[in-house]
């Protein structure tokens, strides 16, 4: 492995500096020390305020220390007690300037007149004072600083103190600077404040301070993910630049109290307003109240744990209520919360913790330092996994587990795997209180049945149960209770998956019969032989995690009249099933024994019916299915032919007959199916008759691969627009019909040999795979070379401009090769070509946009081209023949190549120009304040000649903290190869 580094630049780091003093202390010695000043600064250390006061007062250098002006700097608030003398000292005008410079930067100053009048400051024997230091120091800039200084002073509002009592006046005071202290204090933020700080430096970059807007992010996340803590921690860091600041937390739990709305607004008043109580008699004048008082200040307001809008509305109407510069944060568990409030709003989402940080944070929770005792590394590893990067159950467990002896270890976690935490169930489960019936039944499906499962599979079963799960599965992704992924399959994290499970473990922790949903394996196999079912159960799913062999008695399932779902997996049953409940939506049961279902069996409601590498013999199994809508009898080899569909399964969407190797003709009905969306017939090496024409307005995706004996393909005789995937490579097939052009919506070709009519060049097709000796219809007087050099006068015989993707697989020297090539759109983004032997043409040129090239395996490619300039990728793998010339072309593109740039080549020298290299898998390096641009070279040294398949994670780890660099896919090599990024 090597790397070539260039300079860094900027970072930044989190630190947070907390004030050293509350209160800073400006007064002239001889004045008031032994005084007033004095007994100011004993009854404020007495209300626990922590306050600076000079000691050194009389004997002062000459000049103020750069210590002392930190100090000034680094106070909450600085009192300046301009008494009769104050003028005359250099030192207090020194202070005076710097605590005027403070203010500027939102520190709080308040002035105290002792015994002299506040107009006195800007005249009288201040102005003298002021007189006789600009004849000393002849220095006017200096003076004119302390003249400006004193004047501001001398306007801010303060105290005036004129021979009254001055114990109840210092008590006054007191009282102010304590509310004032409450309400600017830090709040607490976590004891071991790990991987808050990257998370805040993302928020203030979303809140941008400077700007004079009103800005509301929103921050939401999974439960017990570090919400509340991050918006802590960013309220720490800014509160100080603003009029006023309030941190209402627990939101929700508050509304859900008696007058809990009401209660809030008084806080968020008294907050803002430096402990002011205001007494708010009900939630609609409290609105009014609140943007009467607080509609003219600058404010940082935080409502923590939101969960409906109504919410926000009750403290801060539509967030339009405060002053310009104003900003809101809202956490939530609720992706969609502020939706109503339409654009404007940021969000930030709060992600898990990464490996690092994770272990970090249980390490200092069960060790009390960041990495586990020697032994208990394996331990602590598998309670880090379980935990998957939640703060809240990394905290809770690593505290439980400290001081604990390794058998209490191994013991609690044995007991984590099937029951969860009671803290950590109690803050997950508040997003499950906050569903609807609906809801809550689709989410512990997913939690107990159908997680990893795709979503519009579990949307058509869930749909016939009445749960709108259109509606439902979005709401849960929006509470950040599932993950709807890029392939749109559902998921959850572990921990919420577990807390849905323990909530259906509680509905009889005892009796696993009497639950409404059964997943684990060996609660399913006691409610089965012990024939101790019941009509609560709506699922159970019995997979045995290695082979089993179970008897059953043939009316197990009697006992369960609602059962909706039932999967079964990794079980030889022996004898027979004689009842299945007529409630079934989902039959998923792979290798099923029998060759028929049970003859009582009412399947009107079974929506999927997967039986994989089973027994059936389909003749025997249909019946009136009449809601079904998704049929896998995948390997199923007893299937020779597939009857009329259009009777007993109208609704089909997806019906899978992949490797039924017997399988020999498909019904002409079938082709007539106006819902089936995807028809899947690979490698069915038997199957030589299909429909006679396609009439499938729903159609998206046929797949006929390797069907070896198949040598007609059906007739289209109407405009198809809805199929966008079609392969038949490997097939018998040797021409295409005329209507093939009616496939108008093709957007991915995959075919094989035969002669393609001239139709195929009207399709948009957007990826096209060519594999064989396939050939096109073209003009055989046009010469080759005249096709080449007027490619854009020749229009007859041209692939559309939406091609974006071209492969082309020849296993010899191929003439089709060049005239593919130049019936290809110049605007193309990826080309692929593999043949044993080929000559790349010069023609590569034109295309213009060209991101990715690959010929592997062209072990007798000697020579490159010139590239087109966008080349961001090049795959020669395998191709032994190119000579150095060439190799050079591909590693020394132009300066305008895109930094993103993947290349592999055969080989395995690192080029001497990589300035940090290694035999290892990893290397180290110092970078400066800014991260370096980088190129990569990995250098893949096989053992042996045998054909590996591999992945090639690179992950930069930054001060501890790991990031996923890129991901690389490696397959069929079967030698040496490098790898530059």
């Amino acid at each position: 492995m090597a790397l070539m580094t260039s300079k860094g630049a900027s970072s930044s780091s989190f630190t947070h500096q907390y004030k050293n003093f509350d209160v800073f202390l400006s007064f002239k010695g001889e004045d008031t020390r032994h005084g007033f000043t004095g007994q100011l600064y004993n009854a404020l250390c007495q209300w626990g305020i922590h306050t600076f006061i000079d000691d050194d007062n009389l004997l002062r250098e000459k000049q103020i220390s750069a210590q002392h002006l930190k100090t000034i700097e680094s106070s909450m608030v600085s009192i300046i007690i301009f008494s009769k003398n104050y003028a005359s000292s250099t030192w207090c005008l020194d202070e005076l300037v710097k605590i005027i410079e403070c203010k500027k930067n939102d520190r709080l100053v308040l002035p105290i007149f002792y015994n002299i009048d506040p107009l006195e400051v800007k005249k009288g024997k201040f102005e003298e004072e002021l007189a006789k230091h600009e004849e000393k120091f002849k220095d006017n800039k200096k003076v004119q600083r302390w003249k400006e200084a004193l004047c501001e002073a001398s306007n801010i509002h303060g105290w005036h103190y004129k021979h009254n009592s001055e114990s109840k006046f210092i008590q006054e005071i007191v009282k102010e600077i304590s509310n004032f202290k409450l309400n600017r204090m830090p709040l607490f933020v976590a004891k071991y404040p790990v991987g808050i700080s990257h998370r805040v430096e993302a928020i203030k970059l979303l809140l941008d301070i400077g700007s004079n807007d009103v800005r509301v992010i929103k921050v939401y996340g999974l439960g017990g993910v570090g919400k509340t803590t991050t918006a802590k921690a960013v309220y720490n860091m800014i509160y100080v630049h603003f009029e006023g600041s309030s941190f209402l937390e627990n939101v929700k739990d508050k509304f859900g109290t008696f007058d809990g709305a009401i209660k809030l607004q008084e806080t968020l008043l008294y907050d803002i307003l430096g402990g002011i109580n205001l007494k708010v008699h009900n939630a609609c004048r409290g609105i009014n109240l609140i943007k009467e008082r607080l509609s003219n200040k600058r404010i940082l307001l935080i409502l923590d744990d939101v969960d409906r809008s109504n919410q926000i509305e009750t403290l801060i109407g539509n967030c339009d209520l405060f002053a310009s510069g104003s900003r809101i944060i809202i956490t939530t568990r609720d992706k969609n919360l502020l939706a109503t409030l339409g654009k404007g709003i940021l969000t930030y989402k709060v992600k898990e913790l990464d490996d690092h940080e994770a272990h970090e944070l249980f390490c200092l929770h069960a060790f009390q330092r960041n990495k586990p005792k020697e032994d208990y590394s394996e331990l602590a590893n598998q309670f880090i996994c379980y935990a998957k990067g939640i703060p809240l159950a990394l905290a809770i467990l690593g505290a439980d587990l400290y001081g604990r002896n390794k058998m209490e270890w191994k013991s609690t976690l044995n007991k984590y795997e099937k029951i969860p935490n009671k803290e950590i169930q109690k803050i997950l489960q508040k997003s499950y209180e906050g569903l609807d019936e609906t809801e809550r039944d689709i989410f512990l499906d997913i939690a107990c049945l159908f997680k990893g499962f795709c979503r519009s599979y579990v949307v058509d079963i869930l749909n016939s149960c009445n749960l709108y799960p259109i509606i439902g599965i979005q709401r849960l992704s929006e509470k950040c209770l599932i993950i709807v992924d890029r392939h749109d399959k559902l998921w959850m994290h572990d921990l919420v998956e577990q807390m849905g499970r323990e909530i259906v473990r509680q509905e009889s922790p005892r009796v696993p019969g009497m639950r409404s949903r059964l997943w684990c394996y060996e609660d399913s196999l006691e409610v089965l032989t012990k024939n101790t079912g019941s009509e609560k159960i709506r699922g159970l799913m019995m997979c045995s995690p290695k082979r089993a062999k179970l008897q059953l008695e043939a009316k197990c399932l009697e006992k369960m009249k609602n059962l909706k779902f039932l999967i079964v997996n990794n079980v030889d049953i022996c004898g027979g099933i004689e009842y299945l409940p007529n409630k079934l939506r989902l039959l998923d049961w792979p290798e099923f024994p029998f060759s028929s279902l049970p003859f009582n069996f009412r399947p009107q409601k079974l929506i999927a019916l997967n039986m994989p590498e089973s027994q059936v013999i389909l003749d025997r199994l249909m019946g009136q299915f009449r809601n079904l809508t998704y049929m896998n009898f995948r390997s199923c080899q007893y299937i020779k032919k597939l009857s009329d569909l259009s009777i007993a399964t109208p609704n089909i969407k997806q019906l899978n007959l992949n490797e039924c190797r017997n399988l020999v003709e498909v019904h002409d009905s079938v082709g007539y199916l106006d819902k089936l969306e995807k028809w899947d017939l690979f490698d069915c090496t038997e199957l030589q008759i299909l429909p006679s024409c396609l009439m499938m307005k729903s159609l998206k995706h046929l797949n006929l691969y390797m069907c070896k004996r198949l040598e007609k393909f059906p007739d289209i005789p109407h405009e198809m627009d809805g199929l966008k995937y079609l392969t038949f490579i490997g097939t018998a097939i040797k021409e295409l019909p005329l209507s093939f052009g009616n496939l108008t919506g093709l957007e991915e070709l995959h075919l094989g040999s035969g002669l393609l009519p001239s139709s195929i060049y009207n399709l948009h097709l957007h990826s096209l795979h060519i594999w064989g000796d396939v050939k096109f219809l073209k003009d055989m007087e046009i010469d080759r070379q005249v096709l080449c050099n007027y490619y854009d006068d020749f229009s007859k015989y041209r692939f559309q401009s939406s091609l974006t993707c071209l492969a082309l697989y020849f296993s010899k020297n191929s003439s089709e090769i060049d005239f593919i090539l130049n019936c290809g759109p110049v605007s193309m983004l990826r080309l692929c070509i593999q043949s044993d032997e080929f000559t790349l043409p010069k023609s590569i040129i034109r295309f213009n946009q060209l991101r990715w090239l690959e010929f592997p395996n062209s072990y007798f490619l000697q020579e490159i081209p010139k590239l087109p300039k966008t080349i961001r990728g090049v795959n020669a793998s395998q191709c032994f023949s190119l000579n150095s010339e060439s190799l050079s072309k591909i590693m020394l593109q132009d300066d305008d190549t895109p930094c993103d740039c993947h290349i592999i080549l055969p080989g395995n020298k690192i080029p001497k120009w990589f300035n940090h290299q290694s035999i290892e898998s990893s290397i180290s390096l110092w970078v400066g304040p800014e991260f370096p641009t980088f190129a990569l070279c990995v250098a893949f040294c096989l053992a042996d000649e045998d054909e590996y398949n591999f992945a090639c994670v690179v992950d930069i780890f930054t001060n501890g903290h790991k990031r996923t660099l890129v991901k690389k896919f490696f397959d069929k090599m079967h030698c040496d190869h490098q790898w530059f990024y």
